[in-house]
């Protein structure tokens, strides 16, 4: 995912926390927020209750895929956090990736199909 388009600053990510909207879905947590910008950017997170870095880092990587996917998709002006939850790592990949799509349909971000 191009660097303009990924949440870096710390400060970035408590105002997404705070002042966004989380959605829950038993494999992935999405947060959205708001932003002043002519485009989208994404985060994904993977706490320590996860596991150990292998586990991690599995799920980062699949979150990350399923979001290169939806990008051009995502309606421009929102900051998302992806949250990993203990199953994201090991659950099959398309019922991970339609989390993922359901979650950020009932937030509204997908811009409509013609």
């Amino acid at each position: 995912m191009d660097r303009r388009h990924r949440l870096t600053s710390s400060r970035d990510f408590q105002r997404v926390r705070s002042a966004g909207k989380s959605y829950a879905h038993p494999l992935v947590v999405l947060v959205a927020c708001r932003n002043d910008l002519d485009r989208s950017r994404f985060a994904v997170r993977a706490g320590r209750r996860l596991g150990g870095a292998v586990q991690r880092n599995r799920a980062r990587r699949r979150l990350r895929a399923c979001l290169r996917q939806l990008a051009p998709v995502i309606a421009p002006g929102w900051d998302l956090m992806l949250l990993a939850r203990d199953s994201t790592a090991s659950t099959e990949w398309a019922r991970l990736n339609e989390a993922v799509v359901q979650l950020c349909r009932r937030a509204g971000l997908l811009e409509p199909t013609e």
